[in-house]
Formats: C-alpha cells, structure tokens, sequence
C-alpha cells in the first residue's frame, strides 16, 4: 500500500453513488490506497432546527441509521467489505460537499463523487437551492476529483418507474 494514501468516495446509497463507490474501488486497487467511503449525514429539518430543539437521543438515532445506511450500500456494492482492500468506511455529520472536501486534504488523495442526475422534483428543488455535491467538491477540493457519470443502468431503471412496458424493454 502506498504511504498514506487514500481514495475517498461520497456514499449516499442511490445507485449513482453506488457506481461511484465500484469505481472509487478500483481506484484505490490501482494506487495501492485505503478506500474510505463516507456517507454525511445532517439532522432531519437541518442543523438549525436541531439548534434551536436539541434531542441526543434522536441525534444518536439519526447518526445510528447514517451508518446503516452506509453498511447497506456497501453490501449492495460488495456483499460487504471489498475483499483485499483495506477500507476505513466514515460516518461524518455535516453537508455532503463540506465534509467530502475538508476530509481529502492530504497530498494524493483522491476524491471520487458521482455526477448524480436528480430526476425528481424533490432532488431538482434541492439541488437548485444547496447546488450539487459534485460541483462543490470541483469548486473547493485541493487535490483530486473523480467525478463517476451515472450508470447505464439507471435510465433503465428510471424507464421503469415511468410505467414503461417490460416487454418494449425485452424486445428492443
């Protein structure tokens, strides 16, 4: 393993950051680095209304599903731990853009996000209003970005939830 070296992939358990997360492994299999999948998690409303009505338990419950939701993308991705490579995974409180940012600061990190496509209104609205996770890491990061595009995969997915017939897919 090179001395220190670090892959670091934004985790949000949608299948874009799971396609980011298989890549940030090859990555790092590449470089001879820890994979570090971080999934950031604010409380629920936002930082400010936590402020202004603190609850530890519900903070510690928030934080508790962060790291399920964590443990469960890296089952999708791999069934568990990739196997023969070393992985240090992260749970971390705070924006996503932030945190990916601040925690890939040391010489030959490397910092891997998807270019997630945000189809619903609800992602749109958000993305409109904070800006995407992806364009704050290329704005603020000092070393390296991968930005992974969405899976192929995902279109067909999305064809599918609009209703899309199973048998135009087949037989196309």
């Amino acid at each position: 393993m090179s001395d220190g070296a670090r892959v670091i992939v934004g985790v949000s358990g949608s299948l874009h950051s799971l396609t980011a997360l298989h890549r940030a492994a090859e990555e790092a299999r590449a470089r001879q680095a820890v994979l570090v999948p971080v999934l950031a998690w604010t409380p629920v409303g936002g930082e400010r209304n936590y402020r202004a009505r603190p609850c530890p338990p519900l903070l510690r419950a928030w934080q508790d599903a962060a790291g399920a939701r964590l443990e469960s993308a890296l089952g999708q991705a791999f069934g568990g731990l990739p196997i023969g490579l070393p992985v240090q995974p992260l749970v971390m409180r705070g924006e996503a853009g932030p945190v990916l940012t601040e925690l890939a600061d040391r010489p030959g990190d490397l910092l891997v996000i998807s270019a997630g496509l945000h189809g619903s209104a609800r992602g749109r609205l958000r993305r409109l209003l904070r800006g995407s996770v992806a364009r704050y890491c290329l704005d603020h990061a000092r070393g390296g970005v991968l930005v992974v595009p969405p899976s192929t995969l995902h279109e067909d997915l999305r064809a599918l939830h609009r209703g899309v017939d199973l048998r135009e897919l087949i037989a196309a």
